[in-house]
Parts: C-alpha cells; structure tokens; sequence
C-alpha cells in the first residue's frame, strides 16, 4: 500500500508540475518571479519563511524547527537541508510531526516552493498551524551557497528536478545522482 500511496504522490507531483510549467508559459525561461507568483496565487493561505529566516532559526534554535522535504526519494538522495526529513505522503509527515516538540516550527521544502506549499496547505488544514513553506525551497537555499547534506556529509550538489527546472538552481550545482566521489 505504501508503494501505491507514493507512487500516486510522485503521479500528483508531476502533474502539479506540469501545471505550474504551463502555467509558466513552458516555451520561456522561467524565473523566480513567475514561480513565486503562481505559488502565492495556488497556495493564497500558505505562509511562507525565507531561507534568512530559516538559517537563522537553525542557529538560534535548531531543536525549535522540524524540516521536511517534501520531494521524491531520488531527488532526497542527491542532498537535503541539513536536518531535514523526508516525507513520501501525508501520513508520513503527520507521522513526523507526531514525534515533534509541541509548539516546533514545521518547515516544509521541495525544489522550488510548490510541491512544499501544497503539503504544507495540507498540513494546516489538518491542524498543524506551525507549518510554513521555505520560499524558494532547496534550489534557492543552495543557490545562496547555504549548505546542503547528504545525510551527515556536507555537499555541494541538488537534484535539479529536470533541465527546465534546474533553470533555476546554478548548473554548478546539478546532480540527477550522489556524486560517487562525494560522501
């Protein structure tokens, strides 16, 4: 059952996807502004933290924040935020929030901000008022140089989803696979 709930999950992202890239107009370039704006205009309720906030919470009070990647298992495995988990459905992250400090700040991550503001929309409608989205998400956290992990090894690679996507990710940083010769 499991394998059918993530595959159905990994179904609805892409097509999510592939919405937000239609809606992006797939025959340009895309960029944060056009990102950002179709998120806001979805996801008009979700709130959001910046990777400032988010970076300054981990060195305040990184036991006050829960972190969860909301992407698929093969991006997850290129590399993360530190401390993050990954969530493969929704009762996955209720079971991850379960386990959380009450009263901790539940942010969520994806690629860019979408998949994240979904899970998070989902999140709160199930009484789980803490949760945010990372604005931006991972491709905007490493695209600052802030640090990315592959479990406790710090890297400097990012699944970039795919070539229209990693668009907005630097090319230096692109991985579709852990790198052998890193950690």
């Amino acid at each position: 059952m499991r394998t059918v709930v993530r595959s159905a999950a990994s179904s609805i992202a892409l097509s999510v996807l592939a919405v937000l890239a239609a809606a992006c107009n797939a025959s340009q370039p895309l960029d944060w502004e056009a990102v950002e704006a179709i998120i806001a205009e979805q996801f008009p309720d979700v709130p959001t933290v910046t990777t400032t906030e988010l970076s300054a919470s981990l060195a305040s009070d990184p036991e006050g924040v829960v972190i969860l990647d909301a992407r698929a298992p093969g991006e997850f495995a290129v590399s993360h935020l530190p401390g993050a988990r990954h969530v493969g459905d929704d009762a996955d992250a209720a079971g991850r929030l379960a386990a959380a400090a009450p009263g901790a700040r539940v942010v969520v991550y994806c690629s860019v901000g979408y998949r994240s503001a979904a899970l998070v929309d989902r999140l709160r409608e199930q009484g789980h008022a803490n949760a945010v989205n990372l604005k931006g998400s991972i491709f905007r956290w490493a695209g600052e140089g802030r640090p990315v992990y592959r479990g406790a090894a710090r890297v400097e690679q990012v699944h970039p989803f795919d070539d229209r996507w990693g668009a907005l990710l630097p090319r230096s940083l692109w991985a579709y696979a852990p790198d052998s010769s890193e950690p």
